[in-house]
């Protein structure tokens, strides 16, 4: 009840629109039942000659102690038997039709709505999280609950739920019309009904575990397939496209099964609806047979109360489906409440400050980080570290020595476990976030591009950019050369993750993206350690434009590129263990002469 009180709350803002599809139902439900009403004077007036051609009563209202007749319905231009009722017939199913068209849109409309809504609401609580929720989280399976689980939601808050209210009113009309011919007879035929609603209750709590690990399965499969794709030249290199294929199989076999499961359990209850129905109907011939020789009931009244029953059998199955499939969704839901509900630990404060200008320096004091599925281990330990306004600062060490964890502390990717991170003597944590990003430009070892255009790529951080702002940041990133020579220049679609262009170009887009933002802090993340020798020298060209008047951090494999760096801070199991320029620490016999002297080794050999 509280995912589904959850998800109810989204269809609020649409109360007009769902109102109005609940009356247009409510008279869809009474024309329904109207039609089954009229097969009483079909039988006994049209269809008997011998029978008066007098007004014909159609249900009885028992409040009021009034007997509502045809000709009360019918203009009086058709008062004869078989004009009034055809002219209701036609009448009953054209109010049905149009107040189930325009209920059935509305009430589509208020579903998917609400989804969107709710799908707008999961995309964005996931943005916001930190680093460490997308470490924890596969792309693929975050991919599925934002549209294979939100998707089961849609279907039960649009289709679903317009078929629950015509469904239900139908029933309600139906149920109406067999209590007013004959309620004893009717308490007896619905007897059956509490026969297949307790199983249904059963039945829908596992329908609803077997739908969530349906979609569990999905999402493995999903993550599968994205991994695959993205990964495809690797997978071809070492001839592993057997082994994927096997996996997918499994992971789609074992969906299958889920699946399977899903829909012998849904299945169950419309078979068992039908035999107690029939087993009804049975019954009420017998019953019938007797009460027409006796002259207690009409041969018209009988039919009209059978065929009642019978339709009403119908929604009746309908709705045991239509509960099932909510189950489903709620089912669906429980991950993506999980994301809403997951505590967003990189936030800002409620009054947190704007960076307007950064003058000083970016101070590390006493920094401890610990991830939180590692608390016994710091990546960091007692780091204190001052990047004055204008300096270059370097940060080398092993792999794994905490260098880029180190970085990602100034945009706040991750927050310290301890200690603070400041800027111009401000806690970043009392910054505002988007002022303190729109201050850090970063150029990472995986260049991330979108598969969109050049010039959308370089303008990204500053939309609305002029072209002739973005050529000349791609000009100053010597990025001009290569874009000027695409197809479409600036204009040509990149490809996914700008599998169009070379590795040393892509990493010139992410400098003239950069260079276009034009922030006070850069931070260059090992980008030019996977690039060969003649891109390095033309990306260190155009990284030489970038950090013109800029406070650098560089996060260095190679040290042939940070000789000149104001500050050189070498970093050893989360320890800074010593900090000088290159020729200081190139013969102080620490751990930057054993680097250096194993790289120059490794260059001298190749």
């Amino acid at each position: 009840m509280k995912e589904l009180a959850r998800l109810l709350g989204y269809v609020r803002p649409y109360t007009p629109s769902l109102s109005a599809s609940v009356l247009l139902m409510a008279f869809a439900g009474a024309a329904h039942g109207l039609i089954a009403t009229l097969i009483q004077p079909i039988f006994d007036r049209v269809l008997n000659p011998a029978s008066p051609d007098q007004n014909v009563p159609l249900f009885e209202i028992p409040l009021f102690k009034h007997t509502v007749f045809l000709h009360d319905i019918v203009p009086s231009s058709f008062h004869n038997v078989w004009s009034m009722t055809a002219f209701a017939i036609l009448a009953a199913f054209f109010v049905r039709g149009l107040a189930d068209y325009f209920g059935n849109y509305l009430i589509n409309r208020v579903g998917l709505s609400a989804v969107t809504d709710l799908r707008q609401q999961v995309f964005d609580r996931v943005l916001r999280q930190d680093a460490q929720f997308f470490d924890q989280n596969s792309t693929g399976q975050l991919m599925s609950s934002i549209m294979n689980d939100i998707d089961k939601i849609q279907v039960a808050t649009s289709h679903i739920v317009a078929d629950w209210l015509r469904q239900t009113f139908v029933a309600v009309a139906l149920l109406a019309v067999i209590v007013q011919r004959d309620w004893k007879l009717a308490l007896f035929s619905l007897t059956v009904l509490p026969i297949v609603m307790l199983p249904t209750a059963k039945l829908g709590r596992r329908i609803r575990r077997s739908t969530r690990k349906a979609q569990d399965d999905t999402a493995v499969l999903n993550q599968i397939l994205q991994e695959t794709i993205s990964g495809h030249q690797v997978v071809k290199s070492f001839g592993a496209e057997h082994y994927e294929s096997s996996r997918f199989f499994e992971a789609a076999r074992r969906l299958k099964r889920s699946n399977l499961k899903y829909v012998a359990q849904q299945a169950i209850s419309s078979p068992l609806i039908e035999f107690l129905g029939a087993l009804t109907i049975v019954a009420l011939l017998t019953y019938a047979r007797t009460q027409i020789v006796k002259g207690q009931m009409s041969t018209g009244e009988f039919t009209s109360f059978v065929i009642a029953l019978l339709m009403l059998y119908e929604p009746v199955k309908r709705l045991v489906g239509i509960h099932n499939i909510f189950q489903q969704a709620l089912g669906a839901s429980q991950k993506v409440f999980e994301y809403l509900d997951r505590e967003i630990s990189i936030s800002e404060k409620p009054h947190a400050k704007e960076l307007k200008k950064f003058q000083q320096a970016i101070r590390f004091e006493d920094v401890v980080f610990r991830y939180p599925s590692a608390p016994d281990a710091n990546v960091l330990d007692g780091i204190a570290l001052e990047v004055k306004a204008g300096e270059v600062v370097a940060l080398v060490g092993s792999s794994g020595a905490g260098k880029s964890t180190l970085a990602s502390l100034i945009p706040r990717f991750y927050d310290p476990s301890s200690g603070r991170v400041t800027i111009d003597g401000v806690d970043v944590r009392d910054l505002q976030l988007a002022s303190l990003r729109s201050r850090i430009s970063i150029v990472a070892q995986e260049t991330f591009l979108f598969n969109t255009t050049a010039a959308e790529n370089i303008g990204y951080g500053k939309p609305g950019a002029a072209e002739e702002e973005i050529r000349a940041a791609a000009a100053n990133a010597l990025a001009l050369e290569f874009i000027d020579q695409l197809p479409d220049g600036l204009q040509t679609v990149i490809g996914e993750r700008g599998a169009r262009l070379s590795g040393g170009q892509r990493q010139r887009i992410a400098i003239a993206r950069a260079l276009l933002e034009n922030a006070p802090i850069l931070i260059l993340d090992e980008a030019t350690s996977h690039l060969d020798t003649e891109s390095e020298v033309l990306v260190q060209k155009a990284l030489a434009n970038l950090i013109q008047n800029r406070t650098v951090v560089v996060v260095a494999h190679r040290l042939s590129t940070i000789r000149r760096a104001d500050k050189i801070v070498v970093l050893d199991k989360g320890r800074i263990v010593e900090t000088g320029r290159h020729e200081e620490l190139v013969s102080a016999g620490g751990v930057y002469q054993r680097l250096h002297e194993l790289q120059f080794h490794e260059a001298g050999n190749s």
